[in-house]
């Protein structure tokens, strides 16, 4: 899977508090990097779109924009980085189009077979029955 390149003028970043590792330095440097990139000004085609918004679920809002958060690092610029990497992966996920579906048909030997072993599983259902004395 090749990565998109993501165009400046789609994204807007912002740096907050993180949790996680870091010692004391996570109270002190807003280290966690929130990526948002307008997915409207990407210019994707429509199927594109659908399938970003499918896959994108929750992190994309009502207004059309993805929203990433990146904590896993010590460093801004690692997460920056990070967020970046994930959102052009997905971006890239989502102009993979979906194999088409081939209808399959069993052939007429297959059908036979089963129906004898359909036959032959009732065969023995029925020598499990009780026996009627008449």
């Amino acid at each position: 899977m090749t990565s998109f390149d993501l165009p400046e003028e789609a994204l807007s970043e912002s740096f907050l508090a993180a949790s996680g590792p870091g010692g004391q330095n996570v109270n002190k440097v807003a280290t966690a990097c929130q990526l948002r990139c307008d997915v409207f000004r990407l210019g994707l085609a429509p199927d594109v779109y659908e399938r970003l918004k499918s896959l994108a679920g929750s992190r994309m809002t009502a207004g059309g924009e993805i929203v990433i958060t990146a904590r896993s690092y010590r460093t801004q610029e690692a997460n920056r980085e990070d967020a970046r990497v994930r959102l052009a992966e997905l971006i890239a996920k989502a102009h993979l189009r979906p194999r088409k579906r081939k209808k399959t048909r069993p052939s007429k030997a297959a059908k036979a077979k089963r129906m004898d072993e359909k036959k032959g599983r009732g065969a023995v259902k029925a020598t499990r029955a009780k026996v009627r004395v008449e």
